[in-house]
């Protein structure tokens, strides 16, 4: 019993996704706290894994007023993030605490 509750005491909470903001350049995605995060650039297209839990979600935002879609979806290994467009894209993303969250920006421009 004891062993439990140590467990319970030392393991983090898991990350959970709490919203994604579209910006002028790219996406803002808010978690509960850092999520292990995986990303590639895979055949034009942004693909970010993160070690979280979190509801399926989908938008649309504008580079160089050209559209690109972005989806968040449920898969095996967590969350998966991903920016698509009719044109390749290029992304870099960066995570700082913020307020006792985790602010990841991804910033994106086409290749």
């Amino acid at each position: 019993m004891v062993g439990l509750m140590i467990g319970r005491l030392t393991t983090p909470d898991p990350s959970e996704l709490q919203q994604v903001e579209v910006t002028s350049d790219g996406l803002v995605v808010w978690f509960s706290n850092e999520p292990k995060t995986h990303g590639e650039i895979v055949d034009g297209s942004l693909a970010l894994l993160f070690a979280a839990e979190g509801k399926a979600q989908k938008g649309q935002l504008k580079l160089n007023d050209k559209s690109a879609n972005w989806r968040v979806r449920l898969s095996d290994g967590g969350l998966l993030l991903t920016v698509v467009a009719a044109r390749p894209l290029l992304g870099e993303w960066a995570g700082s605490e913020v307020d006792d969250r985790w602010r990841l920006e991804i910033h994106l421009r086409e290749q």
